[in-house]
């Protein structure tokens, strides 16, 4: 990933010198030292991205807005009970959500840059689905680091939360579509409620450039958008992201194998049809958590602090800001069915 030298002047002085120091620390306790200058990667409205050279390779710095900070906790975690699905940080500080780790190798769309494959893609729902099924038992320890807990019983009252905030924008007759689709909300978090498959960790921005390829299998990261939940809500992004990616007909069957592929490792006790009742709700009840989660990284982008450290009120680009009311109004409009 190129660097771009105006990253780092936008950042202020005495955090990026804190920041520095902090990995300094870091890699001095782990018997490594910078080889380097340190360098900012990126600076978005809710999170900063560094890298310094080191005597053991690349290392990587990220830094979330208050209300994505578990994202080093969370990590610190899954590197614990599944250390093969993600990349075990060097260090963590939960208390400023501050997350360093090792080179991670290519993404799985830079390896693919010259002939994407859906395939992989096929991998990676599948492998997804594993590391679920494997973190599903400790949804309650995940929920005490941070985690946002939107497991189905409680998205009816998130949807309510949305619907009286008035810094979310929304159209009149958007508005009354959602205020009338209420009822029906609730019943579909009912069910899913009841279906039997237990909550996960759900990452909420699961696509080809946010798995690696270092290694033998594939490993995910960048872990600030997920929460708790229906892991088949995860299916909302990634297959938007490959239907967009490869120009699939979102109803098509190439989207259909990539959602039979994520979903073969749950089979067992729930019948096929019981599970593709599932995924159709999941999909829809999934809108209001990323509405949900561009709230947070939105509101954390006026944290005081937050913009101490960028030295100012962050620009924030029209699409963004108007993000949380876009994934409202989808949520009034079926989802199209691949198969």
């Amino acid at each position: 990933m190129p660097t771009d030298a105006r990253a780092d002047e936008s950042l202020a002085p005495d955090w990026r010198a804190e920041s520095d120091s902090w990995m300094a620390e870091r890699l001095a306790a782990l018997g490594g030292r910078s080889t380097g200058p340190v360098r900012t990667v990126r600076v978005r409205a809710w999170s900063i991205l560094r890298q310094v050279p080191t005597s053991t390779g690349v290392v990587w710095f990220k830094a979330n807005v208050p209300g994505n900070g578990f994202e080093a906790a969370v990590v610190e975690a899954l590197a614990g009970w599944a250390p093969d699905f993600v990349v075990p940080p060097l260090a963590v500080d939960p208390d400023r959500g501050w997350l360093l780790s090792p080179d991670g190798g290519p993404t799985l769309r830079a390896a693919m840059a010259d002939r994407p494959d859906p395939d992989r893609w096929a991998e990676l729902l599948s492998r997804y689905a594993e590391l679920q099924r494997l973190v599903a038992p400790h949804g309650d320890r995940l929920v005490g680091l941070g985690l946002p807990d939107l497991r189905p019983g409680r998205m009816p009252a998130a949807l309510a939360d949305l619907l009286a905030d008035p810094t979310v924008i929304l159209a009149a007759p958007v508005r009354a579509a959602l205020v009338a689709l209420i009822p029906e909300y609730d019943r579909w978090c009912a069910e899913l409620a009841a279906d039997g498959l237990p909550p996960s960790i759900q990452h909420d921005d699961l696509h080809d450039d946010n798995v690696f390829v270092g290694g033998e299998r594939l490993r995910f990261f960048d872990w600030g958008d997920a929460c708790l939940a229906h892991p088949f809500g995860t299916l909302l992004v990634t297959l938007n992201a490959a239907a967009n990616r490869f120009g699939f007909d979102p109803t098509g069957p190439e989207l259909a194998r990539l959602r039979d592929a994520y979903l073969e490792p749950w089979t067992g006790p729930c019948g096929r049809a019981g599970l593709l009742r599932s995924v159709r709700l999941a999909l829809r009840v999934a809108k209001v958590g990323r509405a949900l989660s561009w709230r947070r990284a939105l509101a954390g982008a006026t944290d005081p602090g937050w913009q101490a450290a960028l030295g100012g009120p962050p620009r924030i680009a029209p699409e963004h800001a108007s993000a949380v009311g876009a994934w409202l109004e989808r949520l009034t409009e079926p989802e199209p069915e691949p198969g």
